[in-house]
C-alpha cells in the first residue's frame, strides 16, 4: 500500500481503499500486515566495540548504542565491526516471525536485544549477515523511520479481462479515479544517455512480436538490491535476487509490462530478435529444463540459436551472472494467443507469461523501459550506451458512441450525462460529446457501448438501493431428471446414509485410459474420475479414522468416461458406500429400487475395487462387498442416474389387494455352485405364472451334506388368488411346475 499511495494517496484508511475496491473493481481477498505488530522495540544502533565471544568462536560480543544507552548484544553475523550502523530489535519487541525477545545469558555473556538480518523483519531472503545503514543516520532513532518495517499488502483476486490491474500503478489508477485525486504521472525518468552504441534487433515474426524496444547498459555491477527494493519485490511475493533481476521484476510488477535481460556478452553476433522456433529446436531454460519445441512457439534468438522462451522464461545460456558486465534489457510486446498455447502445452507459468497471455498494451514497453533504465543506473551504476524500437503501426484506441440515456437505461439508475463523462474522463478515457476514446491499457476489454456504460456502472453501485426482487405470477415443476435425484436423495437419506461433496479431480483412476490434464494445479489433483468409488471410500475412511460409527455416505456426481475423442463422456452417478456386508449395501440397492418402481434382476458382477464373489451386477451398475485389498470392512453400490431414468416407468399402475390370504412355504434347492439365485428365482417366476405373489432368498448352505460344488439356496414362496382362498393342494400344484422346471434347467434337486 505505501507503493501505490505512491502514485495515489485518497485521504481515506487502506481498509477503506480495500472495500471501495471490491465493490467497484476487484475482489480484495484480504488486508495484510507485513513487519511487526508493535515497532516501538526497533531503533538505529552505532556499533561501539566488537570482538569475538570469550566462549563462542562464532560469536561477536558488541556493545551497541541505541539512543543515550548502550546495550550489550551477543551476535552471530561477522560482516560488521565497531563504528557500523545497524538495525537493533531491544528486549520485549516481538519479531514476525513472532518470537519475543528477552534479556538472555549467550555463553556466559549477557545479551540485550538482537542486531538485526533482513529476513528477520521481512524486508529480504538474506540471513548471512546483518543489515548496515547509512552512518547519517543517529542512534535511538525509531527504525520505522529508516527502513520500510512495515506495510499493508493488498491480495486481490483478478478477472481475465483486467491485466491493466495486474499492476500497482494500474490499481493505483483505478483508486485516483474511485475517490477522484490526483495520479502521479508514469514512473522512471530517463538519465542522459552515455553513448551511442548501435543494438541489432532482428524481429522475423512481426504478428506474435508487435513490438521490441531493446536498451543497452555497460558497466553493469552485479549486487544485492537496496533494501527498499527487496522489501517490494519480497512483499509482492517475488524472490529478491540481484539487483539487475530485481529491478526487471520490480517494473513488471509496478507497470504490468514483463521485462527481460540478457547478459550481453553471451550473445551471438551482438545481436537479439524474435522469430518461430523451428521443430525439435531444444532451449533450457532458467528453471534447468530443457524444452522441446516445435513451429508453434515463439522464441528470443542471437545471430545463431534460440535463447529463451519469448515472453515465458529466458534461458540458462543467457542468465545475467555475478561476472556479467553488460546487459541487454529486452521490453517488448507479444501476441497472447501463442504464448498461451505454448504456456500450456509445455506446462511451463511464469509471471510474465501470466501477464503476456491477458494481452498487455504495446504502449507500455517505453514506460517500462524508461523506469528500469533510471533504476539501472541507480543500483547498478549501468551506464545506457544505446536503444533500439522495432515495431510496425501500433493499435489505434477504440472509439466509441455512447448514449447517456442508454446508459442510465442499462444501469437502472438516473446518472446525468455530465457525471458520466466525468466518471470516464477519471478513468483517462478521453470524452468528446457523446464520442469515447477508450485508453490504450484497455483497448482489448471496452470495445462497444455496453461496456463503457459498465465502467460508469460500477462507480455507482454503492448508489443502487436495496430493494426486494419484484414478485411476478410464476409456475414451475422438477424436470424428470430433477424428480429423479430428489427422489434418490430422498430414499438413500431415510435409509441412514449422509451425503458427501468429493473432487472430481483424482492423483489416479482405476482406468488406465482416464482422462490426464495436460497442465494440472497439483499431482492429487490431475485427472478426471471414471468411478465415484475411491473418492468415497476415502472419505469413510476419514470418517472411520476419527471414530465415527455406522459410517454410510452417498454422492450424486458427474464421471468423466474415455470416449476416443477430445472431449470425455460424462455421465451422473449415485456411489454409495456403508459401514458392513454385501447385504447391507444391497439392502439399500433394493430400498432404492423398489422406491423407482425398478424390478431388480441381479447377476454374478466383477469390478476392480469390489471382492469378485460378492458382487452383483444389475443393468443400473454394480453393488458389493469392497475388496478386503483395497479397504476392508465396507460394502458399496455405484449406479447410473440415466440408466436408472430408463428403467422407471412413466406410469405405475396397481392391482388390487388381494383380501385372499396367500400360502406360505419355504423351498430348499441343491444347485451348482456358479448358479445365481436371481436366476433361480427368475425361472421360479417363469414357471409358477400369476400364483407365485412373491419370492425372496433368505439362507445359504454349503457342506458336506450336499457335496463339493454345491450349495443350497433357501426360498420364502407366497402362493396366491385374486379369486379364490388356495387349498394345499394348489399350492403343491404350483411348487410341481417350479421344482420340475428347476431340475430340468440347472439340475436342481428340492433339499426340504
Amino acid at each position: 500500500m505505501s507503493w501505490l499511495r505512491e502514485y495515489a494517496d485518497p485521504p481515506v484508511t487502506n481498509t477503506q481503499v480495500a472495500e471501495r475496491l471490491t465493490v467497484s473493481t476487484c475482489e480484495v481477498e484480504r488486508l495484510v500486515r507485513r513487519g511487526p505488530a508493535d515497532t516501538s522495540g526497533f531503533v538505529v544502533g552505532k556499533v561501539l566495540s566488537a570482538q569475538p565471544h570469550p566462549n563462542a568462536d562464532r560469536l561477536q560480543l558488541t556493545v551497541v548504542d541505541v539512543g543515550g544507552k548502550e546495550q550489550q548484544i551477543v551476535c552471530g553475523a561477522w560482516n560488521f565491526g565497531a563504528g557500523a550502523t545497524v538495525a537493533v530489535a531491544l528486549p520485549g519487541a516481538t519479531l514476525p516471525s513472532g518470537l519475543t525477545l528477552e534479556r538472555r545469558e549467550l555463553r556466559g555473556q549477557m545479551s540485550e536485544g538482537m542486531i538485526l538480518a533482513e529476513d528477520e523483519v521481512d524486508l529480504g531472503t538474506d540471513h548471512e549477515g546483518i543489515m548496515l545503514l547509512p552512518d547519517e543516520l543517529e542512534a535511538g532513532t525509531p527504525l520505522v523511520e529508516a527502513l520500510p518495517l512495515v506495510d499493508d499488502v493488498l491480495e486481490v483476486e483478478l478477472t481475465p479481462n483486467r491485466p491493466d490491474l495486474l499492476s500497482v500503478y494500474g490499481l493505483a489508477r483505478e483508486v485516483a479515479a474511485l475517490f477522484d485525486v490526483p495520479l502521479a504521472p508514469w514512473p522512471g525518468v530517463d538519465p542522459p544517455r552515455a553513448g551511442d552504441e548501435p543494438v541489432a534487433v532482428d524481429v522475423e515474426d512481426p504478428e506474435g512480436c508487435p513490438r521490441y524496444l531493446a536498451r543497452l547498459f555497460r558497466d553493469v555491477r552485479i549486487g544485492p538490491s537496496p533494501l527498499w527494493l527487496k522489501a517490494r519485490v519480497l512483499a509482492s511475493g517475488m524472490r529478491p535476487i540481484s539487483n539487475v533481476v530485481d529491478v526487471t521484476n520490480y517494473v513488471m510488477l509496478a507497470l504490468g509490462s514483463p521485462l527481460h535481460a540478457f547478459d550481453f556478452g553471451t550473445l551471438h553476433g551482438g545481436t537479439v530478435g524474435v522469430r518461430r522456433a523451428r521443430d525439435g529446436e531444444e532451449v533450457r531454460t532458467l528453471d534447468g529444463q530443457l524444452r522441446r519445441l516445435d513451429r508453434r512457439d515463439l522464441v528470443i534468438k542471437d545471430a545463431d540459436r534460440a535463447i529463451a522462451l519469448a515472453a515465458i522464461m529466458g534461458g540458462e545460456e543467457t542468465e545475467v551472472t555475478p561476472e556479467t558486465t553488460s546487459i541487454l534489457l529486452e521490453a517488448a510486446n507479444f501476441e497472447p494467443v501463442a504464448i498461451l498455447h505454448t504456456s500450456e502445452r509445455l506446462g511451463l507459468r511464469s509471471e510474465g507469461s501470466n501477464r503476456w497471455e491477458k494481452g498487455v498494451d504495446p504502449y507500455l514497453a517505453e514506460h517500462a523501459a524508461r523506469l528500469a533504465t533510471q533504476l539501472f543506473v541507480e543500483t547498478s551504476a549501468a551506464r545506457w550506451v544505446g536503444e533500439t524500437d522495432v515495431h510496425g503501426e501500433l493499435p489505434a484506441r477504440p472509439r466509441i458512441e455512447l448514449r447517456p440515456a442508454r446508459a442510465s437505461a442499462l444501469i437502472g439508475l438516473d446518472v446525468p450525462a455530465e457525471d458520466q463523462r466525468a466518471i470516464l474522463r477519471r478513468l483517462q478515457f478521453d470524452v468528446d460529446g457523446d464520442t469515447v476514446t477508450v485508453p490504450t491499457w484497455r483497448a482489448r476489454d471496452v470495445t462497444r457501448e455496453a461496456d463503457v456504460i459498465e465502467e460508469v456502472a460500477r462507480f455507482v453501485l454503492d448508489e443502487v438501493p436495496f430493494t426486494l426482487p419484484e414478485r411476478r405470477d410464476a409456475a414451475a415443476r422438477l424436470t424428470p431428471a430433477q424428480q429423479l435425484r430428489r427422489t434418490i436423495e430422498d430414499v438413500l437419506a431415510g435409509c441412514g446414509l449422509s451425503e458427501a461433496y468429493t473432487p472430481s479431480l483424482v492423483a489416479a483412476d482405476p482406468d488406465r485410459d482416464a482422462l490426464r490434464l495436460s497442465l494440472p494445479l497439483s499431482s492429487d489433483q490431475s485427472v478426471l474420475r471414471t468411478t465415484l468409488l475411491p473418492s468415497l471410500l476415502a472419505a469413510a475412511e476419514r470418517n472411520r479414522s476419527v471414530g465415527n460409527e455406522d459410517v454410510a455416505l452417498f454422492e450424486i456426481a458427474h464421471v468423466y468416461l474415455p470416449s476416443g475423442e477430445q472431449l470425455p463422456l460424462e455421465r451422473v452417478r449415485v456411489t454409495g458406500v456403508v459401514d458392513g456386508g454385501y447385504a447391507d449395501a444391497k439392502g439399500v440397492v433394493d430400498t432404492l429400487l423398489e422406491a423407482l418402481k425398478i424390478e431388480p434382476r441381479f447377476e454374478r458382477g466383477s469390478h476392480p475395487l469390489l471382492h469378485p464373489g460378492k458382487t452383483g451386477r444389475i443393468p443400473q451398475g454394480v453393488v458389493g462387498e469392497v475388496h478386503p485389498g483395497v479397504a476392508a470392512g465396507w460394502a458399496a453400490f455405484e449406479l447410473d442416474l440415466e440408466e436408472l431414468a430408463a428403467a422407471t416407468p412413466e406410469r405405475v399402475l396397481y392391482e388390487d389387494v388381494i383380501t385372499f390370504p396367500s400360502v406360505l412355504q419355504d423351498l430348499a434347492f441343491v444347485v451348482d455352485e456358479d448358479v445365481p439365485a436371481a436366476t433361480l428365482m427368475a425361472a421360479m417366476r417363469e414357471a409358477a405364472g400369476p400364483e407365485l405373489r412373491d419370492v425372496q432368498v433368505f439362507d445359504e448352505y454349503r457342506g458336506e451334506q450336499i457335496g463339493a460344488g454345491k450349495r443350497s439356496l433357501a426360498f420364502r414362496v407366497a402362493f396366491g388368488s385374486p379369486e379364490r382362498t388356495l387349498t394345499d393342494e394348489d399350492a403343491a400344484t404350483v411348487r410341481s411346475r417350479i421344482v420340475d422346471a428347476l431340475r430340468e434347467r440347472f439340475g436342481a434337486e428340492l433339499r426340504a
